[in-house]
């Protein structure tokens, strides 16, 4: 595979006329290049200047190439991103961008994804938030970034933070431990490349590059190409490689100059398990080793292991796990609230599982009648949401989804509680195939085709599956669809007959 040509981009303050020319030029006579990562403030400071965003937002210009922007503040930028964020085609886990229009999107909060082989790691925003709602990140966009720190491969990381500032915030313990090839930063409205700098826990050397803003006075460079190759297609002799003007990392030498030789163990020791712990809100607390029972382990939550295992001084709770896993907010689960309020596109509440994480045998007869009175997919239960119930037959019945992933989104739910769709009587499999038939036939009217998935708990919740319409154009490509979104996510796709 190719290795991807990228432009990088310093504050655009809204200058999209005068960023497109200069990258049409640069496309004709270097490229053609795959995309352009803006970093700084990308919407005006003035006024006047919303009216040229305009254009490209509502569709009378062209974005020209893939954009990807991470300073979501200035003037308009309120309106725009409120907009992004309610369309239905933004809701989810999207950590590959929001789409703002045609070529143009917003990278939130912090995240990590993978271009054209290239793992490319964000924090979005300024740190102070003073009650804004955007252009600002959270204690958990640090936490969320650091997690993924930790991953192999990352080799661009895009931040508005500053060289200098990047130095001077080791000293409040909220320096990034991103050991990346390259960082590119914005804000500060200068040119400035450092030389490569070795780094503390990775053999590669990482390069920092300052980009001035679109359009300034004194006519320093805000456009940069780059054809980078992918850290997963080198040699070990190439990842190691160290340029002759190589120097050691400035974060360590703040850390000898600020920090007393007696105290650096326990700090660096106390700095580490600041980014694995989040309070656990949930009242189920089990003790783990020596650890804080009232903390449990960031890591393990938002990425299924910790790197620390059984040495892990932190919980690694199985039900704050499943919560997220069920699309319920980061926030909301280890700190009990969400400084995004009703703009986060996550669940606000804990996701029962159907049991009411009951201790009691699920063999024993007033285990069963919690379990009915608890679940939201028994009929029986007073809890269950009957007003989106659609059909309902001898062994199974379709409902409407509550939270849809799209429109059309529907869930066939066994009557009787049972784990999974996987082993039926005869009967009811047949039943299961009737349902499935129609909502194709149904789907197939509307141009699209059906895509069924069942999510599968060890715990033994109540079945249900779920059955999501796509474009029948779109129906080929399903396949590599899944394949792309498991690698970005860190597992595999395996189909099996």
């Amino acid at each position: 595979m190719a290795s991807p040509r990228i432009l990088l981009c310093g504050d655009v303050l809204g200058r999209l006329n005068q960023l497109f020319k200069r990258v049409n030029s640069v496309n004709k006579s270097a490229g053609p290049f795959d995309a352009l990562f803006c970093v700084g403030q990308f919407f005006p400071d003035e006024p006047d200047r919303l009216d040229e965003l305009m254009d490209y937002v509502e569709g009378r210009a062209q974005v020209p190439l893939p954009t990807y922007f991470i300073g979501d503040y200035g003037v308009g930028a309120p309106k725009v991103l409120s907009a992004v964020s309610r369309n239905s085609a933004n809701q989810g886990f999207k950590m590959d961008g929001f789409k703002v229009c045609d070529n143009l999107f917003w990278l939130k909060g912090s995240g990590m994804f993978t271009f054209h082989g290239l793992s490319v790691a964000y924090l979005s925003g300024r740190q102070l938030s003073n009650g804004q709602q955007f252009g600002t990140y959270s204690q958990i966009d640090i936490d969320t970034l650091r997690a993924f720190a930790e991953e192999p491969g990352i080799y661009l990381m895009m931040t508005l933070i500053s060289q200098r500032l990047q130095v001077e915030m080791t000293n409040d313990r909220t320096q990034l431990d991103v050991n990346r090839k390259i960082i590119e930063a914005g804000t500060k409205g200068a040119y400035y490349v450092r030389e490569p700098y070795c780094n503390v826990d990775a053999v590669h050397v990482t390069r920092f590059l300052g980009l001035a803003s679109v359009g300034n006075k004194e006519k320093q460079k805000f456009l940069h190409a780059l054809s980078p190759t992918p850290s997963s297609t080198m040699a070990a002799a190439e990842i190691s490689a160290k340029p002759p003007n190589t120097t050691l990392s400035p974060y360590t030498l703040v850390d000898q100059v600020d920090r007393p030789k007696e105290t650096t163990k326990r700090a660096s020791d106390i700095e580490l398990d600041s980014q694995y712990w989040r309070y656990d809100v949930s009242s189920k607390r089990q003790k783990h080793g020596n650890g804080d029972t009232n903390k449990v382990c960031f890591k393990f939550i938002s990425s299924g292991t910790c790197p620390r295992g059984e040495k892990c001084n932190f919980p690694h709770d199985a039900d704050a796990r499943e919560q997220f896993l069920r699309g319920v907010c980061l926030d909301f689960i280890i700190k009990g609230k969400c400084e995004k309020g009703p703009d986060c596109n996550f669940k606000h509440s804990l996701q029962d599982d159907g049991e009411n994480h009951s201790r009691k045998r699920l063999g024993s007869s007033n285990a069963n009648i919690n379990r009915s009175k608890e679940c939201w997919f028994c009929l029986s239960s007073p809890n269950v949401e009957s007003h989106l119930v659609t059909s309902i037959g001898e062994n199974f019945y379709c409902a409407l989804a509550k939270g849809p992933l799209v429109q059309d989104h529907v869930l066939i739910i066994p009557v009787e509680h049972m784990p999974n769709t996987l082993s039926l009587p005869a009967d009811s499999e047949i039943e299961l195939g009737k349902f499935q038939n129609s909502l194709k036939v149904y789907y197939k009217n509307q141009g699209n085709e059906a895509v069924f998935f069942e999510w599968i708990s060890i715990r033994g919740t109540h079945a249900n599956l779920q059955a999501v319409p796509v474009p029948s154009s779109k129906a080929a490509i399903l396949k590599d669809i899944f394949t792309l979104a498991a690698e970005k996510l860190g597992f595999e796709f395996v189909t099996k007959k």
